[in-house]
């Protein structure tokens, strides 16, 4: 059984803020552990360089295909305690892959893995509950928390994870890895109130959610918000290539530890609640296509700018701030293509947001194919272009259409 999101009774109770607290465990492990220390606690330990990056691409696959187990939050108990209990056996693996002799042995992979695997749990139930929202307004704010919080406790993971590891043995950090990934889920006790959708048997329950999932996907307008997930817009594809170019801008290490490790967190967690004051009367797609359009502008800082320190701290800067902006936009995009929760939105949510990762990929890929051919102004100018083409399509078509999605 599940909560169902038709009872308008629930509008007063409705917290946006808390899904930047209720996503904190996924954000510690996925962005704070996985893509953030675990290449230096290899290091640490004598893992090459080749090995480590073959371990850390594998632990970031369950974001990709999640969707396959993701629908198992939909059913038997609530989406807050799915969310719990997903935390929770997460931490427990991850505690116990850090007490193996090495971080790279077949055993501890496998337990990070799992780990991966069950945090995305969170996700799922974060998208479930998001979608039995009801207010318009509601969602942005919700959709805006939940994206600074990803980025903000991934970002806190890093430090804190960093701060220790030189000062204490890998069992013991992985004591404080695992509070750091359970103790949050235990605010899921104060998300807002949601009820079960009651089904008469087995039958009834597959016959709602398949209705359901027609409802979102079997429709003429789901082709323009399948659009919207896969093009190349504000993707952030750069973020991870960008320390690569600072050099060639006269740009120090120092410099670049800050700019694209804690501040640029905190810039992209800025951007993400900067957001919530877009007016809901402003449709998503609109607000999403024009903040694309707006980050492939301050990538033209960097790929037309004079390779000076000034022009990377400004274009970068301004580009993980509207980065942020699109996230938290594409999160109320993914909430309109959703329509309401139902028996199934936890389901549907991942299917939708992991269509949102494969503009990462192939963006990484062009961008890199740009620096290839034109050098260091190569890079920035392909997402910029790319990105720009992608959002005008698609906004013309949005301010143009003469029908709402049904939802």
């Amino acid at each position: 059984m599940q909560e169902d999101a038709a009872e308008p009774s629930v509008t007063h109770s409705e917290r946006p803020w808390i899904f930047g607290l209720l996503i904190a465990p996924v954000a510690v492990l996925s962005n704070g552990v996985i893509s953030g220390v675990l290449s230096y606690l290899l290091r640490q330990q004598g893992v090459g360089s080749a090995r480590g990056a073959a371990i850390i691409s594998l632990l970031n696959l369950p974001q990709t295909i999640y969707f396959l187990w993701s629908p198992v939050t939909d059913f038997w108990i609530l989406r807050r305690n799915w969310l719990m209990l997903g935390s929770v056996a997460s931490a427990a693996l991850l505690m116990v892959a850090f007490h193996q002799p090495n971080l790279a042995t077949r055993t501890a992979v496998t337990l990070l893995f799992l780990s991966a695997c069950l945090c995305q749990l969170v996700v799922a139930s974060c998208g479930g509950m998001m979608g039995t929202l009801h207010a318009e307004a509601t969602r942005r704010r919700a959709s805006s928390f939940y994206q600074a919080g990803s980025l903000a406790f991934g970002a806190l993971g890093i430090f804190v994870l960093a701060s220790l590891a030189g000062k204490f043995q890998l069992g013991t950090l992985g004591w404080i890895t695992a509070a750091l990934v359970a103790l949050p889920a235990l605010i899921a006790f104060g998300a807002p109130r949601q009820d079960f959708i009651q089904t008469n048997g087995f039958n009834d329950a597959m016959a709602r959610v398949w209705s359901e999932f027609k409802a979102t996907f079997i429709r003429w307008e789901a082709i323009p918000y399948t659009l919207l997930m896969t093009f190349p817009i504000a993707s952030g594809a750069a973020i991870g290539l960008l320390p690569g170019l600072a050099v060639d801008y006269g740009v120090g290490g120092q410099q670049i530890a800050w700019m694209n490790g804690l501040g640029g967190a905190v810039l992209t967690a800025a951007g993400a609640l900067a957001a919530s004051l877009v007016p809901a009367r402003i449709s998503a797609p609109v607000a999403y296509l024009t903040s694309g359009i707006i980050n492939a502008t301050t990538l033209a800082v960097l790929a037309l700018g004079p390779l000076h320190p000034a022009t990377y701290f400004t274009g970068v800067t301004l580009y993980l701030f509207t980065v942020g902006a699109g996230y938290a936009l594409f999160t109320a995009v993914l909430l309109e293509f959703l329509g309401a929760s139902g028996k199934s939105g936890s389901g549907r949510y991942s299917i939708i947001n992991s269509l949102g990762n494969v503009p990462v990929v192939y963006m990484i890929f062009l961008d890199g194919k740009g620096y290839g051919h034109w050098g260091t102004r190569g890079l920035p100018a392909t997402e910029a272009i790319v990105g720009t083409l992608g959002a005008v399509i698609l906004l013309a078509y949005f301010l143009t259409r003469k029908q709402q999605p049904a939802v």
